[in-house]
């Protein structure tokens, strides 16, 4: 079992999202916030998963200097990728628009990577997930952006609101995968580091 062997160690999750961060806390974990600021920039020759990846490790660069030896970080970075683009999160109701309008009636596959970084290795895995949405009516897009204000959300939806309770018809993977954040990747990958 992971929680007696991981009781020596540090979890520290480099996150400020709400869903990782009780997500850790369901799954029975010790775990300690800390944020720093990192311009979420990749190079353009990435495709799909490298980009999450890429992410995942930029995201664990400002903290490498100050880790110690028990401290296990985590990292993880959301993406969807449809049409051969990642869809990362909107800015504007208008862009969150276009994306749902983009998502609607087709496939598209939600990615996360996390990224385990210790003073002595740096591991990242990730997660494929793929989502099927019904064809969105403009009214039922209006209506989620107005009501829940996606806009922390890759790809402008989150899966766990209306517009996955009406919109989502098939999904292939992990449904928390979607919601940012693999679960069974992430406490496989933990019992592997402790044990």
């Amino acid at each position: 079992m992971l929680h007696k062997n991981i009781s020596n160690y540090n979890i520290i999750l480099a996150s400020g999202s709400p869903r990782r961060q009780q997500f850790f806390k369901d799954l029975g974990l010790d775990f300690s916030i800390e944020l720093k600021p990192v311009d979420e920039v990749y190079p353009p020759r990435l495709h799909h998963f490298e980009i999450s990846d890429y992410l995942a490790q930029l995201k664990a660069l400002p903290f490498k200097d100050k880790l110690k030896p028990k401290d296990i970080l985590i990292t993880s970075d959301t993406i969807v990728w449809h049409n051969q683009i990642a869809l990362g999160k909107p800015k504007t109701p208008e862009e969150a628009f276009q994306m749902l309008k983009s998502l609607s009636n087709t496939t598209h596959e939600v990615i996360t990577s996390v990224c385990f970084t210790t003073v002595d290795f740096e591991k990242t895995v990730n997660s494929v997930t793929k989502v099927t949405f019904k064809a969105l009516t403009d009214n039922e897009i209006n209506y989620y952006i107005t009501t829940y204000k996606p806009f922390d959300k890759a790809g402008g939806y989150g899966i766990q609101e209306w517009i996955g309770y009406i919109g989502v018809t098939k999904l292939e993977g992990s449904y928390f995968n979607v919601m940012g954040l693999p679960t069974d990747v992430v406490y496989r990958v933990l019992n592997d580091i402790v044990s």
